[in-house]
Formats: C-alpha cells, structure tokens, sequence
C-alpha cells in the first residue's frame, strides 16, 4: 500500500499538471490572436502582391512574345519582299544587259559592215586610179613602141589617142576572158 500512496503523490509523467494544461492553452489562444491579428493580414498582403506581380510579370511575357511574334512576322514579310524585289533587279539587269549585248553587237556588225564597204570603194577607187595610170603609161609605150616598129612619128595626138584606145580595146577583149 505504501507504493500506492507514493504513486498518488508522484506525477504522471504521461500527462501534464492541469496548470500547465491551463498556462499553455492561455499561451496558444495569445498567440493564435496575434498571428491572426498581425502577421496574417501581413502574409496575405505579400501573397496578394506577390501573386499580383506574378500574373503581371506573365501578361508581360505574353505581350512581349506575341510582340515578338508580330515583328517576327513582319520581319519574315519584310525578306520576302526583298527577296522578291532583288529577284526582279536581277531579271531586269539580266535583260538590260541582254538588250545592251544585242545593241552592241548590231552596232559592230553595221560597223564592219560600213568599213568593208568603205574598203571596198577606195579599192575600187585605187583599182580604177591604177588601172587608169597604167592605161596612160601603157599607151605611152605602145606608141613608143609602135614609133619604133612602123617608124612613123605617132606625135599627132588625134593618131595617138586612136592607136591607143584601139591597142587598149584590143587588150581589153583579150584579157577580159581571162579575167573573170
């Protein structure tokens, strides 16, 4: 019996004194009413806020990537375009200077042809002038000749020039065959 009362008188270790029990609960309820008085209007600012400024930050980010989209767009429209435009210059020049090939080459060839027709009158002209030069000297000796074989002075220019325009027609009829 004796270890009863001693049991009695001890505390149990399992549960607490009932002033403790009364201390604690007072102690909870103080500071349960200063948390929901002070500092969780406080959290629930910094939440707000906080949520705030992320929803803010993503409506940024979604404005500044479709902004980015748009001048992505417009940038690919923009290189289209001179792509398209560059294509056009290289067409035009390509032709232009076609145009200015064919220009040039009509251009030498009436050219060429001017100076092959050029030519081909002075050398009919030096042909004719040569011919006549050898006419007259070819009749000078024709009628030396001819003084020196008939041994009449052929001196009279009316007898001259009949002796040697017919020499000259008879020399004509005889090389004009061979000619052409």
């Amino acid at each position: 019996m004796n270890t009863l009362i001693v049991a009695a008188e001890t505390p149990n270790p399992v549960f607490p004194h009932p002033a403790e029990i009364i201390l604690g609960l007072i102690s909870f309820l103080i500071l349960f009413f200063v948390l929901k008085k002070f500092v969780s209007p406080r959290f629930e600012a910094m939440y707000e806020e906080r949520t705030a400024k992320i929803e803010g930050g993503i409506e940024k980010a979604e404005q500044a990537q479709a902004e980015a989209q748009k001048t992505l767009e417009q940038y690919k429209a923009q290189l289209a375009e001179a792509r398209a435009e560059a294509a056009r210059i290289r067409d035009d020049a390509r032709i232009e200077g076609e145009q200015i090939i064919s220009e040039l080459r009509t251009k030498a060839q009436e050219e060429s042809a001017r100076i092959v027709a050029q030519g081909q009158t002075q050398l009919e002209t030096q042909r004719a002038q040569i011919v006549a030069e050898l006419r007259g000297e070819l009749g000078k000796l024709a009628i030396d000749l001819a003084d020196r074989v008939v041994g009449e002075s052929l001196e009279d220019e009316v007898r001259r020039r009949g002796t040697v325009d017919r020499f000259l027609a008879e020399l004509d009829g005889t090389s004009a065959p061979a000619v052409k």
